[in-house]
């Protein structure tokens, strides 16, 4: 679905529906409501005079125009109580509003910024609609054969704009169009089954993503990885046919020689869980164990769009783990890139052995930041549940922008302690470390783990475990890859950008 800008009234579009959001209580229209309820003959009075639409959060009613004005419909979208009002529910009732007009068979349809709603986050109001617009549309559907031809979708959301706020919205929106569609490669690449998203087609679409203006991409091979001694990686790839790849993406938007900002992002392609395999249920989600490796690319692609000043490097440890005659067998100790040694108890916590080699690769671009995004552990999601994001790490500073690009975006993070005491438990009789440290507090030990590898240098861990899967439609996320993290570290970099 596109989005577009024009300069001029929103009474004057011709469209399938005019969206208007309205919070609740409002008895006085403003702004663009005003404008189209006198040019409807009150039809907007009349219906919220009559009770019978309420502005609750997400509520919807549709009214039919009767030719009052070129639009054939008005869809009205609730909002709440204003002082209630947040960039979440404005993300949500867009994406409710849109998903209701679908249903309907509409293909296009337009709308106007109410300043109103929050005066001072102009900017972070266009960017709500927008965002809640284009990501509530996301279907997966290239293996849909049956009855294709009554798949519904939206193609237009034209945004009216006057002449003096057009460059601001027209600005905004080529930006939120750029992350929306990060978010969607993202997606795609996540819901893609294993048999189609396999480490080398990963690898491929990192390639892609370096025909970008300052982005380069280098693949590392098994030969390659096997003469730096990333035995972890390699470890964990031992018990599969397909190919690893370490997956290396530079963006060069910053000043020469500025310290990057390493991404590294977990890139199991499908997790079996090897020797220490996983119960059947479920175990095709397992497919969605890169949903940190997707992120990392995508926001690097992302970053290239939107021509950020900043250097960074994506770093994506890509395999499968799978139970072959080479396999990874509990008690087998491997010797990491960074020289220590791993006691491997558990096979099924692999996602720690592959970082623990790209960490320690990332730590050799002597990075001003090092943030890791990984499905890493099950019990995160126990903890925290689906929609929220474990944090945790060495460096206060770097938690503190996140929790303000969560406040931004929405996707929640909530910090777990990293004391130092946790680092005891994953200590092994016979090598440097283990693996797993079993069931209590596990996300922190993993994490502890982690923190093993990478090399001293400022270092944040994102657990997504939770929310990279959704097993129910949210309001803006359909239910199956979300696409976390990319719209949350993007409006991280840009706010570090400000800063600096």
């Amino acid at each position: 679905m596109n989005i577009t800008v024009k300069k001029g009234s929103l009474a004057e579009v011709k469209t399938g529906a005019i969206i208007l959001a309205f919070c609740a209580g409002e008895k006085k229209l403003s702004g663009p409501a005003a404008v189209i309820n006198q040019k409807s003959g009150g039809l907007l009075s009349d219906l919220i005079k009559s009770g019978d639409f309420e502005a609750k959060p997400s509520q919807v009613s549709v009214i039919y125009t009767k030719d009052s004005m070129p639009a054939k419909r008005i869809a009205l979208v609730g909002l709440g109580k204003k002082s209630e009002l947040n960039l979440e529910k404005i993300r949500n009732a867009f994406a409710r509003v849109m998903q209701h007009l679908r249903g309907l068979n509409i293909k296009d349809a337009a709308t106007a910024m109410d300043w109103n709603l929050l005066p001072d986050q102009k900017e972070k109001i266009i960017a709500a609609v927008a965002e809640g617009a284009i990501l509530g549309q996301y279907q997966y559907t290239p293996y849909k054969t049956v009855s294709r031809d009554e798949l519904k979708e939206m193609r237009l959301l034209e945004i009216a704009a006057e002449s003096k706020d057009y460059p601001l919205v027209l600005d905004e929106i080529k930006k939120t169009n750029i992350i929306a569609s990060a978010v969607y490669f993202t997606r795609d690449l996540v819901s893609a089954p294993a048999n189609e998203m396999t480490p080398s087609m990963m690898a491929e679409q990192a390639v892609k993503i370096a025909k970008r203006k300052n982005v380069s991409c280098r693949v590392l091979d098994k030969g390659k990885m096997k003469v730096l001694g990333m035995n972890a990686l390699l470890g964990v790839a031992a018990g599969t046919h397909q190919p690893p790849k370490l997956i290396v993406l530079e963006y060069t938007g910053g000043k020469k020689g500025d310290a990057p900002i390493a991404l590294v992002g977990k890139g199991l392609t499908f997790d079996s869980g090897g020797i220490s395999i996983k119960p059947a249920e479920k175990m095709d989600e397992m497919k969605t164990d890169m949903s940190g490796g997707a992120a990392v690319m995508a926001i690097i692609r992302a970053a290239a769009d939107l021509r950020l000043p900043i250097n960074l490097v994506g770093i994506v440890p890509a395999t499968e783990n799978m139970p072959g005659g080479g396999a990874l067998k509990p008690g087998d100790i491997l010797k990491s890139y960074s020289g220590q040694t791993i006691e491997v108890l558990n096979t099924d916590a692999e996602g720690r052995l592959i970082l623990s080699d790209a960490l320690f690769y990332a730590s050799k671009y002597k990075p001003a930041a090092i943030i890791d995004i990984a499905t890493l552990t099950g019990g995160c999601v126990v903890a925290l549940g689906e929609d929220v994001i474990g944090m945790m790490g060495t460096d206060d500073q770097i938690k503190k922008e996140l929790h303000q690009a969560a406040k931004t975006t929405g996707e929640l993070v909530w910090e777990l302690p990293l004391w130092d005491h946790y680092s005891e438990l994953i200590k092994s009789d016979i090598a440097d470390y283990k693996n797993s440290a079993g069931r209590l507090a596990s996300p922190i030990t993993g994490a502890a783990f982690l923190g093993k590898f990478v090399g001293g240098y400022p270092w944040v861990h994102l657990d997504i475990a939770g929310p990279a899967w959704t097993s129910k439609d949210k309001a803006y996320i359909p239910k199956g890859a979300s696409g976390v993290t990319v719209r949350l570290l993007v409006e991280f970099l840009r706010q570090r950008i400000v800063k600096m």
